[in-house]
């Protein structure tokens, strides 16, 4: 099999891993530190989707270092395209809590007002 930049069991493919591992925990750790996100379900939701893909990417990132170190090559066709599954599913979670979490967003600072109400709150960033 052809080998692909960022797939599994290569070094950019590690890195990519580990990225996304920063990110998703800095997403769930922004979203923690607001006061009252568990009130808004939408808002549970992006910190569940972070999670998952903080795991799934922490798994694969610990496949990535296993097959480095042992010189394995995951570039069978049947693990890539369990792995593309993966990410897939993963994606289109971490979409969709982002989109929600936006929507609850819009909702309370343009249509309901809320900020005009709380005026502590830092609804323009």
């Amino acid at each position: 099999m052809k080998e692909i930049i960022g797939g599994p069991g290569t070094v950019s493919g590690l890195l990519l891993r580990i990225g996304q591992c920063v990110f998703a925990a800095a997403s769930i750790s922004i979203m923690t530190s607001a006061i009252g996100f568990s009130s808004y379900t939408s808002f549970c939701y992006l910190i569940a989707s972070m999670g998952l893909q903080l795991l799934w990417s922490f798994g694969l990132a610990c496949l990535d270092i296993y097959a480095l170190r042992r010189k394995k090559d995951l570039q069978n066709p049947v693990l890539v395209s369990l792995f593309v599954v993966g990410d897939w599913v993963t994606a289109m979670l971490s979409l969709a809590a982002a989109c929600s979490s936006a929507g609850v967003v819009v909702l309370y600072a343009r249509d309901m007002n809320f900020c005009k109400i709380h005026p502590d709150l830092p609804c323009s960033r």
